[in-house]
């Protein structure tokens, strides 16, 4: 039993925060403020209602007086007449004519009391259904301008990781052009130095050696030709002390 109560309490959490989550406020307000306008109908409705009946109890009333009224003249007529049968036959239906609106006035008046009550029901609930609508746009402003604050604060959120990760990117195309010009570098000074064969130039190894060799005759010659120039003045002095 213990381990099916937590079981169940568990499921019942989990079903809370998925509907939380379904769940949308605004909608939730909406829905609640139809829901009081169909009572406060409701209400009007079985005002209407009462308000029909005591009417036709009044009209019913009303032709039942006006058969009193008849009846009355039918019996003073009848007695004028010397006819005293048909005047107690006339006062005797006036007599339940009477109590016929005197059974209805009870009722009218339980109608008219029943429709003060409705009609101070309808007067409150309207109340609070005005007083609950400005409450539920309120409700709704306020919902809307925090759901738009958390909405540019992840957009904001999301720029930032988004400029984060664009500098990082940024970074890394930085070092690997560094790393490549490095290595440029290196291979265009191993080229030179001759370690590393020019694939891209116009010479092979053929044509690199002859042109050392002729990098060092140049040098032997240019040596050879600055000697016999040093060497010059000092045969010409000595050709004058002769």
């Amino acid at each position: 039993m213990g381990i099916m109560s937590r079981m169940s309490t568990v499921f019942q959490a989990k079903i809370s925060k998925l509907l939380e989550r379904a769940e949308d406020p605004m909608e939730t307000l909406d829905y609640s403020y139809e829901k009081q306008l169909e009572l406060l109908q409701q209400v009007k409705r079985g005002i209407v209602e009462v308000v029909t009946s005591k009417r036709r109890l009044q009209m019913e009333e009303a032709q039942l007086q006006q058969n009193v009224d008849k009846l009355t003249s039918q019996a003073q007529q009848a007695v004028a007449a010397g006819r005293d049968d048909l005047a107690k036959l006339a006062l005797q239906r006036k007599q339940d004519t009477v109590q016929q609106i005197q059974g209805l006035d009870p009722q009218i008046a339980s109608l008219e009391e029943e429709q003060n009550r409705l009609t101070a029901a309808e007067q409150r609930l309207q109340a609070k259904v005005e007083a609950f609508r400005t409450h539920k746009e309120v409700v709704k402003a306020q919902y809307s301008a925090a759901d738009a604050q958390v909405k540019i604060g992840e957009s904001v959120t999301g720029l930032s990781e988004e400029m984060a990760d664009m500098g990082l990117t940024i970074q890394r195309a930085e070092d690997k052009t560094q790393r490549l010009r490095a290595k440029a570098g290196a291979i265009d000074e191993l080229v030179a130095a001759g370690t590393l064969e020019d694939i891209t130039g116009s010479q092979d190894s053929i044509d690199q050696e002859l042109s050392k060799i002729t990098v060092s005759k140049n040098v032997d010659d240019e040596l050879a030709a600055m000697k016999k120039q040093i060497a010059a003045p000092d045969q010409k002095q000595l050709k004058e002390g002769k």
